[in-house]
């Protein structure tokens, strides 16, 4: 009879988990079936978002995606989208830190994984006070003009040499320089350094490394064996980095205290902050943030940067029309002046556009809800992972024209920016995670375009026709293979 009950009871038990499951299924938006334990890992290629994407045209624009033991709603679509970044973006702010990310000493007081907390608005006013304000960067101008006369000083040097370049690495150079201007001052590399002085190889390793599968995110269980040494690896370019900026405070600190002339620049900006705001904003909140500044600063721009040199060295008569639109703003001295970058329609349009086909972060960084919340006529439970295929949105033929063509054009004498409100076009995401440092990625990226074009001719190792327009899936979309021409000085 008591064996009688148990089993009754163990029964009972499973239909009630059952109906739960069920139930929960039925709230949450439809996805494909997956497999027993790794869900729908399967489906999911080399190339996640194009997978997610081509999945969502049979499911919907908001999908369920079970891999491992982490569930996901994917959305695909500028409604979907505004769904969760403006109409919930308070509770669909959380974040889903992946396990590499862990290896970094203080990620919980970076403003990339931390929630929208006090902590985080704090961090948030410093960016947008010391970096990203008109203002401060009008200060700063100059310091970045300066970087972009050595980058040309190195390309007439290749050009008198016939040398090639490859322009990718180039452009990371110049965007590190101009990071490290704005924030500390001074260069931190040369263009010769095969490896930009270290900075692009510990940059490379966390954009594939915190990028990449991690079977320890789906399987948390799994986390303390870190099974595919990610976290290793992770925790090595970190530390890397972790050490290269502690030791410029600590000599910016060794300057203030010795009563020497202050820089002007972000990092006295941000020490001057912490010593009104210390139990908000520490010395440890500081290097973090310029260690993130740094990794998403760098690699987005110059990424951009090579793409939109690729498209343009491809369709020369876009290449004639930026380089004829810079020449009206030069100056008799032959320098071209970032404020007035800032006045030329066409060659905004590119970035734009470049933006849009090349999106450097197809899936934005995978937010989480807070609570349980209704997205369209779903409801998704409390610590669901959120994901958003910019990627997918940018190429939907039902909100562009040829979205698979390069079209300047379709940005010119039209509203549409980069700045979160046009759901169709999310380079940049949007609500309150939206990436802070957007102006100051506007005028790096504009600038380096403007002078690789108005003062060089380019000629490719191979045909046109032969140039290779893959790309490889990390946190960023990188080109599979690395832009390289041999520049001729024009002007």
């Amino acid at each position: 009879m008591e064996l009688i009950l148990v089993l009754f009871s163990i029964i009972f038990f499973l239909f009630f988990l059952h109906c739960i499951d069920v139930y929960g299924k039925r709230s949450m938006p439809p996805g494909p079936t997956g497999l027993p334990i790794i869900g729908n890992l399967l489906d999911i290629g080399q190339k996640p978002h194009e997978s997610l994407a081509k999945l969502s045209k049979k499911h919907g624009p908001l999908m369920t995606i079970k891999l491992g033991s982490v569930t996901s709603v994917v959305a695909s679509t500028p409604d979907a989208a505004r769904d969760i970044l403006q109409r919930n973006d308070d509770v669909c702010s959380g974040r889903i830190i992946p396990d590499a990310v862990t290896s970094l000493e203080n990620y919980d007081t970076s403003v990339l994984w931390i929630p929208p907390n006090h902590e985080w608005r704090t961090i948030r006013k410093a960016v947008n006070t010391f970096l990203t304000h008109s203002h401060k960067l009008d200060t700063l101008r100059d310091l970045r003009e300066n970087v972009v006369e050595g980058m040309l000083d190195f390309l007439k040097e290749s050009s008198l040499k016939n040398e090639v370049v490859n322009i990718g690495k180039l452009a990371f150079g110049v965007a590190l320089n101009q990071m490290s201007n704005t924030c500390l001052s001074q260069n931190v590399t040369n263009y010769e350094s095969d490896d930009i002085g270290g900075f692009k190889r510990a940059v490379k390793t966390l954009m594939e490394v915190d990028g990449k599968f991690n079977i320890a995110d789906i399987f948390p269980v799994l986390k303390p064996l870190d099974p595919q040494n990610l976290r290793k690896q992770a925790k090595a370019a970190y530390g890397w980095f972790d050490d290269v900026i502690e030791g410029f405070i600590s000599e910016r600190l060794k300057h203030r205290n010795s009563k020497l002339p202050r820089f002007g620049d972000m990092l006295d900006s941000m020490l001057d902050f912490s010593e009104d705001n210390a139990a908000d904003f520490s010395i440890i909140h500081i290097k973090t943030l310029l260690v993130d500044l740094f990794i998403a600063g760098t690699e987005t721009s110059s990424n951009t940067t090579e793409w939109a040199m690729t498209e343009l060295l491809l369709n020369p008569t876009m290449f004639s029309r930026v380089r004829e639109e810079v020449s009206s703003i030069v100056g008799e001295d032959g320098k071209i002046k970032e404020a007035k970058i800032l006045e030329l329609p066409y060659l905004h349009a590119v970035v734009k556009e470049t933006m849009r086909l090349h999106l450097s972060v197809p899936l934005l960084a995978p937010h989480k809800t807070e609570k349980e919340v209704k997205l369209g006529e779903y409801l998704v439970p409390k610590n669901t992972q959120i994901l958003v295929n910019v990627w997918a949105i940018a190429r939907d033929q039902r909100y562009w024209e040829k979205p698979l063509q390069f079209m300047p054009e379709r940005f010119l004498g039209k509203e549409v920016d980069y700045k979160g409100q046009y759901f169709q076009f999310l380079p940049f995401g949007s609500g309150r995670r939206m990436c802070p440092g957007i102006p100051l990625a506007h005028r790096v990226v504009s600038l380096m375009v403007a002078s690789y074009v108005y003062h060089f001719d380019w000629k490719l190792t191979h045909a046109r026709e032969e140039m290779d327009m893959n790309d490889i899936f990390g946190l960023t979309l990188l080109r599979a293979t690395p832009l390289v021409a041999t520049p001729t000085l024009v002007n």
